[in-house]
């Protein structure tokens, strides 16, 4: 059976059967390979389905239960992490970095403020001396070598997307202040208690239930080195160095390190009911995370811009909210402009819609050539929204 011919399992209400049909064309004119989708309303899960094959040859289904690595959309937790701290009084995200940090304060970012690097601001966007993926591996060294750098930018004055640093930056201040590194902090705070089938890195023994991750398809390549030839250094620096792609994250190496920008693995329905804390005003499944207040500061604007790392890729303004992207007038996640969400680089996405009470994980292992708005996320937010 081709990944054309997938069969779709799961649970969807008859009011969301437009979603359930925008999955399945997913396979046979979007070219999923293996992919899971699930919604929730006011934290009920209205759709929870997957399909097709976790792996490149098509012999081993897509399960219930089959993790995938979702890439950027674990910014979404990371960020989490850090509110959570900020809501316990233990962080301030008006204060200097430095001073959870004092390493960080070298080369000229003494001011840097902890929202700067939430929102993508802190004009780290990447190293500036070679990084090899075992280096990335390492989180003293890596981290280390982001305090050490100098901006590439002023910061707090444009945005610029952090790819892979933004995980140890946002991560090492976690660190700092908890005592923990992003991945068990999650766990202990959240996914532990609300049995929440998500990790940043992935245990070994958990290997047999992850999906194998599929390079983009020839002319999706050719599109992405398009659009890298017009990157500058601050992008080059953010987006390859180290490079990164399906290869790397189907290692065992790319699984065991904790790389809190890009290695998140869990279903779409760990996807949805993490974005689901956000889209619930700071509460899930009848437990309280996050104050509404510190749930409603996650999508508090910092400024929209052309960034300078997405922006030859993008060609528009964004906007950055502290930890996530607001869906704004160009509707990246849905109508409301208030909305808003995280991708992962090849597709994947969580959505939170607080106004909607709507949360959405998308995962699949089928990569396409764009960081954000793949067209199959688009084609089930919008199937999402015209169901309600």
């Amino acid at each position: 059976m081709s990944a054309h011919e997938a069969q779709v399992h799961g649970y969807c209400d008859a009011r969301f059967t437009a979603v359930r049909e925008a999955f399945e064309e997913n396979f046979r004119e979007r070219d999923d390979l293996g992919a899971a989708v699930a919604v929730t309303v006011d934290g009920v899960t209205v759709v929870d389905l997957w399909g097709g094959w976790a792996d490149a040859t098509g012999t081993r289904p897509w399960e219930r239960d089959t993790l995938v690595n979702v890439w950027s959309t674990t910014k979404g937790p990371v960020a989490l992490c850090a509110h959570l701290l900020a809501d316990r009084g233990l962080l301030d995200l008006d204060h200097p970095v430095a001073a959870y940090w004092p390493e960080f304060a070298a080369a000229g970012k003494e001011d840097v403020l902890v929202r700067h690097l939430l929102s993508h601001r802190a004009g780290l966007s990447g190293l500036r001396e070679p990084h090899t993926l075992a280096q990335l591996y390492d989180w003293e060294l890596t981290t280390a070598r982001l305090a050490a750098t100098e901006p590439w930018w002023e910061p707090g004055t444009r945005s610029g997307y952090h790819a892979l640093t933004y995980g140890f930056l946002v991560g090492e201040v976690v660190r700092r202040v908890s005592g923990l590194r992003p991945g068990a902090f999650l766990q202990r705070e959240v996914t532990g208690p609300l049995g929440i089938d998500f990790t940043i890195g992935l245990p070994e023994k958990e290997s047999g239930r992850a999906a194998e991750l599929v390079h983009a398809r020839a002319e999706d390549s050719a599109e992405q080195t398009s659009v890298s030839r017009q990157l500058s250094p601050a992008a080059l620096a953010a987006l390859a160095n180290p490079p990164v792609g399906a290869g790397a994250a189907n290692s065992p190496e790319w699984r065991a390190a904790e790389i809190p920008a890009a290695n998140g693995h869990g279903t779409a329905r760990a996807v949805a009911a993490l974005y689901g804390i956000f889209a619930g005003r700071g509460s899930f499944g009848g437990r309280r995370i996050l104050s509404p207040r510190a749930a409603e500061r996650v999508r508090e604007g910092q400024g929209a811009d052309r960034d300078l790392v997405l922006g030859a890729g993008f060609g528009s303004e964004t906007e950055c909210g502290l930890g996530l992207w607001i869906s704004g007038p160009g509707g990246a996640y849905g109508p409301n402009p208030r909305a808003f969400g995280h991708d992962g680089f090849g597709g994947s996405c969580g959505l939170a819609d607080p106004e909607a009470g709507i949360s959405l994980g998308y995962a699949m292992n089928r990569m396409g050539s764009r960081i954000a708005h793949d067209p199959r996320k688009a084609a089930l937010v919008d199937a999402v929204y015209g169901a309600l």
